[in-house]
C-alpha cells in the first residue's frame, strides 16, 4: 500500500517531467526537418521518422508515468472504506456512498485507455497506443477482481 501511496503523490510529477522532455525531445528535432527516405506513400505512413520514434519512445514513458499514477490513485482512494483486500490494511469504516466507485473506477480505466490508444494511434504513436493498450485494461480488471464491502 506504501508504493501506491508514494506512486500517488509523486507519479504525477514524474509523468509531467517525462512529458515535458518527450515535447522537447520533438521541439529539438524540428530545425533538421525528419528527413525521410524516399519509398511508397503507405511504408512513409507507418513508419515515422527517426525524431518522431524518439518522441513517441518519450511520450510512451510519460503516459506509462501517467497510467501508474492514476491506477495509484484509484487504490489509493478505494483503500479507505471500499476495497477490504488483506494487503491493503485495515479498510475503515464502510463508505456509503462508495457501492459503485469499483465500477467506475473500472470504466475510468477502460475508457481512458481507448480514448489515448485511439489519439495516439491517430497521431501515429504507435509504442504509445500499445502501452495504453497495455497497461490500463488489465489494471481495470485488477481492481475489479477486488473484495468490497459491497460484494
Amino acid at each position: 500500500m506504501v508504493f501506491f501511496g508514494l506512486g500517488f503523490m509523486g507519479g504525477w510529477a514524474a509523468a509531467l517531467a517525462a512529458l515535458a522532455y518527450a515535447v522537447v525531445t520533438l521541439v529539438r528535432a524540428r530545425p533538421w526537418g525528419r528527413p525521410r527516405r524516399p519509398g511508397h506513400p503507405a511504408i512513409r505512413l507507418l513508419v515515422p521518422a527517426p525524431a518522431y520514434r524518439r518522441f513517441d519512445r518519450r511520450l510512451a514513458a510519460a503516459a506509462l508515468l501517467a497510467d501508474l499514477w492514476l491506477v495509484s490513485a484509484v487504490i489509493v482512494f478505494g483503500a479507505d472504506g471500499v476495497f477490504t483486500e488483506e494487503w491493503m490494511g485495515y479498510p475503515g469504516m464502510v463508505d456509503p456512498t462508495g457501492r459503485g466507485y469499483q465500477a467506475g473506477a473500472e470504466s475510468l480505466l477502460r475508457t481512458t485507455a481507448w480514448w489515448t490508444a485511439g489519439t495516439a494511434l491517430l497521431a501515429r504513436c504507435w509504442t504509445t497506443a500499445g502501452v495504453q493498450l497495455c497497461v490500463l485494461p488489465p489494471a481495470a480488471w485488477w481492481i475489479g477482481t477486488f473484495d468490497t464491502y459491497y460484494t
